[in-house]
């Protein structure tokens, strides 16, 4: 039977509970981003001081499988919520993420931080279709298109917050970064207590069983996966922000014009053995700060615009913003494709989740709500795995130092065989990833900045940001043939 006697007419306005579901989301997504916007470099830089120094392939590895967890758990936990109740999936959530949080702090050995990054990645699966689900039983067509892109702004405010608390967390060391995200997850738990929640509506007498085959079979609508499909590589190319450019910055982008021109606080910047340049986080923070202060007007703008029409001027915005940022070393070339790349997902991210909210069955929200998770855990999983072996190929500084001392092996006074083979080199040189880089500089008895500049052109590691820019022009053209053919389906035409 359904619960029908706990749900309340929604209303026009935005209540409280949707006000409260937006501060949980704040708190979860400032831990999230806070560790997130740094963990890459943690993992896998080669000179990050009391970092792990492990491979971009085993940094790969981990955000496939934490990318498959988070995103695609939420197939099946969004239909979970709907039968067991959103409340109590939020607790299970908060206690899974802040032990996953706990114990990557402790953990030097990769299996035990493996695991650690997957209890984190399981509690934010089931956070999202509990947090989603209440909210879009509190909004209605009048008010969707303003609630979700409110319920955006705050997700940002927290993922503008969470570097700069990284970044402070971080100077007192690594595990820092992992207890301080700990502790402001954990202040959900006390949040649950300040809301009303009402029924979704779902059979509350569903076997568990029932639950998972409608999962399925909701799941493969033709329709519903082609939308999916055209979001996944999408997704690919957005995950990109935050997986991949924290190193393509780390190794190459120039921002000392940015510092000369701005008052950059000097907390902000660091020594990357190339002169003193803002970190990375700070640069990437641009995107959540741009989104806090432009979201609830851009989607004020765009409320009466369809749906998929919004969609597509995002992601096309989005994909020049992506290659903007990556094709030069300049600092502002870099934050003019943060802006534009902003711009698109502040276009596509809301309206993608409101679209979605629309075409949800009666009784269904979460679960279809669940389903917009597939296509970021497609794209980012994919993107992981595509970006590491981009990067470790072609992109990646320190191997690229390593690669001219093989090719130039009288810098090292004495013949070097290499086969070519990027995995390979420390092997030939007798140079390992962390010493190549000031290895060259010595050896060429010249500063890091020229020898940047120096791999830049003789490598062109620019090249990487191709491949991952064609797969977001194909998504593009995808969703136009598919917004086109919905016109005719009255299901999916919003």
């Amino acid at each position: 039977m359904t619960n029908d006697a706990t749900i309340e007419p929604q209303k026009k306005g935005l209540g409280w509970a949707f006000w409260m579901l937006c501060t949980m989301e704040g708190f979860e997504r400032l831990a999230y981003y806070g560790l997130r916007v740094v963990i890459g470099i943690y993992i896998a830089q080669a000179d990050a001081p009391g970092g792990l120094h492990w491979s971009q392939a085993d940094r790969a590895t981990i955000f496939f499988w934490w990318a498959i967890f988070q995103s695609w758990l939420p197939t099946f936990t969004g239909g979970i919520a709907d039968r067991y109740g959103y409340k109590n999936t939020i607790f299970v959530s908060i206690t899974l993420k802040v032990a996953g949080y706990l114990l990557m702090a402790v953990s030097r050995d990769y299996w035990p931080f493996f695991t650690g990054a997957m209890l984190l990645a399981t509690g934010t699966a089931l956070f999202k279709p509990g947090i989603q689900g209440s909210l879009a039983q509190n909004l209605t067509k009048d008010n969707g298109s303003v609630g979700w892109g409110i319920f955006y702004w705050l997700v940002n405010v927290g993922a503008m917050i969470g570097p700069p608390f990284a970044n402070y967390l971080k100077e007192v060391g690594w595990p820092a970064v992992f207890y301080g995200c700990a502790a402001i997850a954990a202040l959900n738990y006390g949040m649950l207590f300040t809301y009303r929640e009402q029924s979704s509506g779902a059979d509350l007498d569903k076997p568990l069983g029932t639950v998972l085959v409608e999962t399925f079979t909701n799941f493969f609508q033709a329709r519903l996966l082609l939308f999916l499909l055209c979001l996944s590589g999408f997704w690919l190319m957005m995950y990109q922000l935050w997986d991949f450019h924290p190193f393509f910055i780390t190794d190459w982008v120039d921002s000392r014009g940015v510092i000369a021109a701005l008052p950059i606080p000097e907390r902000w910047t660091v020594d990357l053995g190339r002169g003193t340049h803002i970190e990375q986080e700070h640069l990437l923070n641009l995107n959540a700060f741009l989104i806090v202060i432009l979201v609830i007007p851009i989607s004020r703008a765009v409320k009466k615009l369809r749906t998929l029409t919004a969609m597509l001027g995002g992601m096309i915005v989005a994909t020049f913003g992506i290659l903007a940022s990556g094709l030069t070393t300049s600092g502002w070339m870099l934050l003019l494709g943060i802006l534009f790349f902003s711009l698109g997902e502040m276009l596509t991210g809301p309206k993608k989740t409101e679209y979605l909210g629309y075409v949800a069955p009666p009784g269904k929200k979460a679960l279809y709500l669940g389903y917009v998770n597939i296509p970021v855990g497609v794209g980012q999983a994919l993107g992981a795995q595509l970006s590491a072996w981009l990067y470790a190929n072609w992109g990646e500084k320190a191997m690229l130092a390593q690669r001219y001392l093989a090719e130039h092996d009288q810098l090292l006074g004495r013949d070097v065989s290499w086969n070519g083979d990027p995995l390979t080199l420390e092997q030939a040189t007798g140079v390992t990833r962390e010493a190549a880089f000031q290895t060259l500089c010595d050896a060429l008895h010249q500063d890091g900045a020229a020898v940047t500049e120096l791999l830049w052109a003789t490598y062109d590691p620019w090249v990487v940001w191709l491949p991952i820019a064609a797969i977001g022009v194909t998504s593009v053209i995808g969703l136009y043939l598919f917004a086109r053919a919905a016109k005719k389906w009255s299901d999916m035409n919003h």
